[in-house]
């Protein structure tokens, strides 16, 4: 908009100044005249865009700012060479702060980070529509993940979720647990055969979380069974390996995109946009064929006869086979990604704390069976009852939530607990400082501690509310799920699946870091995507445990 204008206000200006110094209109002085003045124009605007503005003129000029910066990158270098959310983790727990604070991305462009329940309410609920993703944020991950329920928004967004609904309901998830158990009982037994003789070797664990998580989401998704447990080498396997594989930024483009429109950028001819689009494509071919086989068999039965979420979908009748193709690859892509980076740092973290894994082991070979019997059913309650491990997910998801950031954008102009917020600020959520607030979390919130979700007095309600909620006063002190119209709608399929994944691991192996200094975290190099893994994977020793 503002080049528009200077443009406009150029060409006038070029066209006044020829009329009043040229007896006749020539083409030649007023294309240098106007072009003068743009250039002129445009060296102004960028002065007071760049310096005059954020400092004496924006609305939320008096709002906290992050400290340092550089003169004309803002905090963005900062931000770019740290770990994932590092810096606004820092900012959130030193920064004194109502609720926002602000920071300055590339060429100083103000950012907004929501630090308070109050705040968050209002973003996440009551003003939830006011604040969409970025168009460039959803240029990036609709490549990754389609234009989906995550992608939504307004109206549409509506529409979708509503129309999905059924697929997540309470009943429906709990009934999903037996598959889940069955696919962790398979992974384990291919972790096994690797193990060999012994029972003991050396494996990079973010990868067998992937393929396991993938496999559940085909099942429990689309009907279909990936077989990505029993085959690395697949090429669903070896192309959402590709496309989430940590991997370090690329400023230049990072700094573009707060330049040009991102459109501009994935048409670039670079190796990268290439690979991503090949990918892209086999994907949705899968997932077209998915649903063709899904459509022929629902015909043929004249019924549902699945319970997968495809067949869900389809059963509405409210989504075309492109918008299908969409919530299938949100599904597939989130679906797994974000769980089997918590069962990673679920590993990790159970290798700094041996006692906290011997203690779990403990409890998951009291109450649960075997994943060497096969014909063991487990049942959603059987994972219910097992407080040590509810204790050391939820710990897990608090932490280090795999999605440590998020972007929004106010789609008008508009206010945060009465600060003025004017159209396009970009607006950041971010559990990974939320989440260890010592503001919300207490003074050991930066502490890794299962215990704060467990109850100290059974019979107390105090004791078992503040348990529950891990010690925080408000919903939204954890915001792994985000909260409102804009949660995540799998948040209690993730939840069991990841309980389930954990228990039947832990329950047959002893895991131990390989490197432990150079896994320690402050020196643990972790990048990410969508979401924030170890960028040379997590290397363990697993050995099988006897007696179970």
């Amino acid at each position: 908009m503002a080049l528009k204008l200077l443009t406009t206000a150029a060409l006038v200006g070029g066209a006044g100044w020829t009329y009043t110094t040229q007896e006749a209109w020539s083409r030649g002085p007023f294309i240098k005249a106007a072009a003068g003045i743009w250039f002129v124009e445009l060296f102004l605007y960028a002065i007071y865009e760049l310096f005059l503005y954020p400092t004496f003129f924006s609305p939320i000029r008096n709002v906290p700012t992050a400290p340092g910066g550089h003169w004309l990158m803002g905090h963005g270098k900062q931000i770019m060479a740290s770990k994932p959310g590092a810096p606004i983790r820092e900012w959130v727990t030193t920064v004194p702060n109502e609720g926002l604070i602000r920071y300055y991305w590339f060429f100083n462009k103000e950012r907004l980070i929501v630090t308070s329940p109050k705040a968050l309410g209002e973003v996440l609920v009551t003003n939830n529509y006011a604040f969409r993703k970025p168009e460039n944020v959803r240029s990036l991950l609709g490549r990754l993940l389609g234009y989906g329920l995550l992608l939504a928004e307004g109206d549409e967004h509506r529409h979708q979720r509503r129309n999905l609904m059924p697929a997540f309901a309470f009943r429906h998830i709990k009934e999903l647990y037996p598959l889940f158990w069955d696919k962790a009982r398979e992974s384990v037994q291919a972790m096994m055969k690797e193990c060999g003789q012994e029972g003991q070797t050396d494996m990079e664990i973010s990868e067998w979380a992937s393929r396991v998580t993938l496999d559940i989401i085909g099942v429990a998704g689309l009907g279909k069974d990936f077989n990505s447990i029993q085959d690395e080498n697949s090429d669903l396997v070896q192309t959402y390996g590709y496309l989430f594989k940590p991997r370090p930024p690329a400023k230049f483009l990072i700094m573009l995109a707060t330049l040009v429109p991102s459109w501009l950028i994935y048409r670039l001819p670079l190796k990268r946009n290439r690979e991503v689009n090949d990918a892209a494509r086999k994907i949705r071919a899968m997932c077209r064929d998915v649903i063709r086989e899904k459509k022929e068999k629902m015909i043929a039965n004249k019924e549902r006869t699945d319970v997968d979420i495809l067949s869900v979908a389809l059963e509405s009748g409210q989504f075309s086979d492109e918008n299908l193709v969409d919530q299938l690859m949100t599904f597939l892509a989130a679906g797994h990604e974000t769980t089997a980076t918590a069962l990673t740092w679920a590993i990790y973290f159970l290798c700094c704390h041996p006692e906290m894994q011997t203690r779990l082991r403990a409890e998951v070979r009291e109450r649960l069976p075997s994943t060497d019997d096969a014909g063991a059913k487990l049942a959603s309650q059987d994972i219910d009852r097992m407080p040590y491990l509810h204790a050391v997910c939820s710990e897990v998801l608090r932490f280090f939530s795999p999605v440590p950031v998020t972007i929004r954008e106010a789609s008008y102009n508009t206010t945060i607990q009465n600060v003025p917020v004017r159209e396009g600020t970009r607006i950041v959520l971010a559990p990974t400082a939320v989440n260890v607030d010592p503001k919300l979390w207490g003074a050991d919130a930066l502490e890794f501690d299962p215990e704060r979700w467990i109850s100290k007095n059974k019979d107390s309600e105090e004791s078992n509310r503040r348990a529950a909620s891990g010690g925080a006063d408000s919903n939204y002190s954890f915001m792994t799920f985000l909260h409102g119209p804009r949660s995540c709608i799998g948040l209690t399929f993730a939840t069991g699946e990841f309980a389930c994944l954990l228990a039947a691991w832990i329950g047959r192996f002893e895991f131990e870091l390989v490197n432990k200094e150079e896994m320690d975290m402050e020196k643990l190099d972790i990048k990410g995507n969508v979401t924030a893994r170890p960028v040379k994977g997590l290397h363990v020793k697993a050995r099988a445990v006897p007696g179970y």
